[in-house]
């Protein structure tokens, strides 16, 4: 981050760690894509492994960036056409808003792209989910807070929740 300094791959990790101890604290079964920072699998092989496995969605968890410091917010992306698109989108409206609840963040609408290999080779519902700019001073010292985590989380689980009911 811009202030903090911190890698975004390492708070992807914290924050994926905490939602998967919360979820599984609901009782879901979570599948990772890893669990360490020193992990060298491919967007495509991540995409096959959660297709394999026939998950319900999946969730992958990033960090933005822009070249205007003053760009804030969250942002869920997902693509636009073939299996699990729909749901994808779905998904995505019912977790912007627990989110953006959650966390008091400003919230983008769903963006739909094509752009994104993680995304396109998926055949189970796939969300990005960027959660917020590391390239924005403030958001950096927030996106790396243990209380802004949880609330991120806590956002996560709310709207998983509100969709998956069961």
């Amino acid at each position: 981050g811009v202030k903090t300094r911190v890698p975004e791959y390492e708070v992807n990790l914290q924050v994926a760690l905490l939602l998967r101890d919360a979820l599984e604290a609901q009782g879901a079964t979570v599948y990772m894509t890893r669990d360490t920072n020193d992990v060298d699998i491919s967007n495509v092989e991540r995409a096959e492994m959660m297709n394999e496995l026939g998950v319900d969605v999946v969730l992958r968890l990033h960090c933005n960036g822009s070249t205007n410091q003053s760009t804030s917010g969250i942002g869920l992306y997902v693509k636009s056409s073939g299996d699990g698109a729909e749901e994808s989108y779905a998904i995505s409206e019912v977790l912007i808003a627990a989110m953006g609840e959650a966390t008091g963040a400003n919230t983008e609408s769903v963006h739909v792209r094509d752009t994104y290999s993680g995304l396109n080779w998926s055949t189970v519902p796939s969300i990005l989910v960027e959660m917020g700019y590391m390239s924005n001073p403030d958001e950096d010292e927030k996106l790396c807070s243990p209380e802004y985590q949880s609330d991120l989380v806590h956002g996560m689980i709310d709207g998983l929740i509100t969709y998956f009911p069961e």
